[in-house]
């Protein structure tokens, strides 16, 4: 059974945590143009016909037919998913990640926090996009560089809270630390 209004609902919310979250990290702009592929009927469709309010429909997709047509969309339109960041190596001749842009792993960010919190709902705490990032370790194929800067700002916010980490954010988004 369809639910466009509560996909809409759910993609409203995360979009517009993302802008605020974007915006405290000194992306204003990004955060602005976040996700707006959602709205498209090759990703909207699927949300609301997969939607079920606790998880992403793309993964009810995949369980389905073994792949998300809607995922595929959405990655490769979307530069703030690791896996936009495939390329050819030119020596081993095989699709590979390549590192990430810093103000890509912001946004990467702020969408792990703000995802966590629509979904997590009253259960969300600072380490909650922690949590769910170490779960997928063993699965992602992120480079390392990339995996490292990530992880960084989360252990930062589950450690310092979300004031401390868009301060580090904001005073490095240029240059992100890393672990």
């Amino acid at each position: 059974m369809a639910h466009p209004f509560k996909h809409f609902s759910v993609v409203f919310r995360h979009r517009h945590k993302v802008i605020s979250h974007c915006r405290k990290a000194g992306i204003w702009w990004q955060g602005l143009r976040h996700d707006l592929s959602k709205y498209s009927p090759s990703e909207f469709i699927p949300g609301a016909r997969y939607f079920q309010g606790n998880r992403s429909p793309n993964e009810m997709e995949r369980e389905l037919y073994g792949y998300s047509l809607a995922w595929m969309h959405h990655k490769g339109r979307n530069r703030h998913h690791f896996e936009y960041w495939t390329d050819y190596n030119p020596v081993t001749k095989m699709m590979e990640p390549v590192p990430m842009p810093d103000r890509f792993i912001i946004e990467m960010f702020c969408d792990r926090v703000a995802a966590s919190k629509i979904y997590g709902g009253k259960n969300y705490s600072d380490d909650s996009a922690l949590k769910y990032y170490l779960r997928g370790c063993d699965t992602r194929r992120i480079h390392p560089q990339t995996a490292d800067k990530l992880e960084f700002l989360l252990r930062h916010l589950a450690e310092h809270g979300e004031k401390e980490t868009f301060a580090l954010i904001r005073k490095n988004k240029n240059n992100l630390p890393v672990k």
